[in-house]
């Protein structure tokens, strides 16, 4: 396995992050803002991409935008907004034919960052702010997302558990913004906010394929050429709360199916020396098919459509997400916290511990067969402090035993359960 390594250097306080490779035929950008989460600022914030990728100065609309993307060889922009721990993240992805691959007189990687840094930077204004039209089409565009977040009531549910789990600290604040901010906002407010990202974000640039990383650098220096804030990465904290019992929340909604959520704590983020240990207790929890959850629940029991688990690297949080009948609501809490004690009492095998590994280790290969995937082991090394080789990283979980496994899941508390239920009561 050729283990790929990422080289960081900074340029105009903009971290640069080039993963050289011959893997693929294509260049693939990810540009990221940094800012802590603000409940203010967070549906503002969530436009912002959309805004911009919606027209700049050369491009001034979309369509213009898409002309220009087809003239580089169906190059492709998909802008973002994510969370990740108590930080939201705007992101700008693009995705290029490989220089090397082309008969060309001028670099398609050094048209592609010209055009990322005139959207980023050069919005198309009116009065010095925004241009309505297209603050006003993003803000029905947002509503509609986020109306449509309705229809998906898993991720409905996975919204509502946050909030409850979350009440008053930052991580409440879903990324994507919410429907009841979107009518205040108009073009200057949400202006200001876009300057003060520009102004207050740790920018991230990375580029993963096959290119000269002299001349890239030389390109990011010379196009990136604003000063910007170059702020250190910070340790994680996962909040650890105070025990107040487990909290029990209930919605009642128009659904076919239930949606049972338990919301742990795990005190273990990417940061920790135990992380490792832990991601392997998620496996062997309910990650994977193979785990306890579905062999018991799914399987065993046949009470579950479907259940799983998983964790969020920065937070300290893992999830258990279950679709179930609704009369099966305390059986299935009863089963899922059977399997949370089995693990605490180290009642697993070995063969459980390697197999939770060697499933983990092979999403790792995966995810370094794309560039994507690439990138996001790299943006968790960079975010992190880790080391960036998958090698290493395969070397940590390999050393995962039985005794780390149980000492990990040991740490977990259950804070919250929450179940989208039926609107008549429980028969």
């Amino acid at each position: 396995m050729e283990d790929i390594h990422v080289s960081s250097s900074e340029h105009n306080g903009l971290q640069l992050h080039l993963c050289n490779t011959d893997k693929f035929k294509t260049i693939s950008l990810i540009l990221t803002m940094k800012a802590p989460l603000q409940k203010d600022l967070t549906t503002a914030r969530a436009l912002v991409p959309h805004i911009l990728t919606g027209g700049s100065t050369k491009y001034p609309n979309r369509k213009r935008i898409q002309r220009k993307l087809d003239e580089m060889y169906g190059a492709t922009l998909f802008p973002d907004v994510q969370k990740k721990g108590d930080d939201q993240i705007t992101t700008f992805r693009m995705e290029i034919a490989a220089d090397q691959f082309l008969t060309l007189s001028n670099s398609l990687l050094e048209s592609s960052l010209d055009l990322l840094h005139e959207i980023v930077y050069s919005p198309t204004l009116e009065n010095g702010v925004f241009n309505s039209s297209i603050v006003e089409q993003e803000k029905r565009s947002l509503r509609q997302r986020l109306v449509s977040m309705y229809d998906e009531k898993i991720l409905y549910a996975n919204v509502r558990l946050i909030e409850e789990m979350f009440r008053g600290e930052t991580y409440e604040f879903p990324a994507s913004g919410r429907e009841e901010d979107i009518a205040a906002l108009n073009a200057s407010f949400i202006y200001q906010v876009y300057e003060e990202l520009l102004q207050n974000s740790r920018f991230d640039l990375f580029i993963v394929g096959a290119f000269n990383a002299n001349e890239a650098k030389l390109m990011v220096k010379h196009i990136f050429s604003e000063q910007h804030n170059n702020k250190p990465i910070v340790a994680i904290s996962s909040n650890r709360k105070g025990a107040g019992g487990v909290k029990i929340v209930q919605d009642k909604m128009d659904v076919k199916q239930g949606k049972l959520l338990l919301g742990y704590r795990t005190f273990s983020t990417i940061q920790d020396e135990d992380y490792e240990a832990t991601r392997v207790a998620n496996a062997i929890f309910g990650r994977f098919p193979s785990s306890k959850l579905f062999l018991n629940i799914r399987e065993k029991e046949s009470i579950a459509y479907f259940v799983h688990s998983q964790i969020e690297s920065s937070k300290g949080l893992l999830i258990t997400m279950a679709g179930i009948d609704f009369k099966n609501y305390e059986h299935a809490v009863e089963i899922i916290r059977e399997q949370e004690y089995a693990m605490k009492q180290g009642d697993f095998t070995e063969g459980e511990l390697e197999k939770a590994k060697a499933l983990l280790i092979s999403l790792l290969l995966e995810a370094h067969d794309t560039p994507l995937g690439i990138m996001e082991i790299a943006i968790q090394a960079v975010d992190h402090g880790m080391s960036n080789t998958i090698g290493n990283r395969i070397k940590r979980l390999s050393k995962v035993s039985k005794n780390d496994v149980i000492q990990a899941v040991n740490k977990w508390e259950l804070d919250t359960i929450y179940f989208l239920n039926r609107k008549e009561e429980l028969q």
